[in-house]
């Protein structure tokens, strides 16, 4: 089974049952606007990381990590290959972006985010170093 190289943290997807209450939030404690401002997302660049309010979410299962990968699909599947428990399909959430998510052998979730706008390295990370 080949492996889909995670290529780094790339967004962080909070619940937000009060879309404008938490986007004034954060818009106040990150000092910047959010660069996506839609009723069913919003989303702020965050040092070229995307902070993410989703007001579908669900506050109980709290924030989403979502990793880079060039093509969720075989990530999904390697990380199933691995011991993880499918959670949410991989999925088109508009211009290009999917996403999907398993479950850990603990139970937490993760996630893989494909997004064609992130440039991709010219090699995939090394297998060994710090945070690899």
């Amino acid at each position: 089974m080949s492996t889909e190289p995670i290529l780094g943290l790339r967004t962080v997807v909070y619940p937000a049952p009060d879309l404008d209450k938490l986007k004034a939030w954060y818009t106040a404690v990150l000092g910047v606007a959010p660069y996506f401002d839609e009723p069913f997302y919003v989303g702020f660049d965050v040092g070229g990381y995307e902070l993410g309010l989703d007001p579908n979410a669900d506050p109980m299962l709290g924030p989403i990590t979502l990793w880079g990968v060039g093509d969720a699909d075989r990530a999904i599947e390697a990380l199933v290959g691995k011991g993880a428990t499918p959670a949410e399909p991989v999925h088109e959430v508009g211009d290009g972006i999917r996403i999907g998510t398993v479950r850990d052998p603990a139970g937490s979730i993760f996630g893989v985010i494909e997004n064609p706008h992130f440039a991709l390295p010219a090699d995939p990370p090394a297998a060994d170093g710090p945070g690899r």
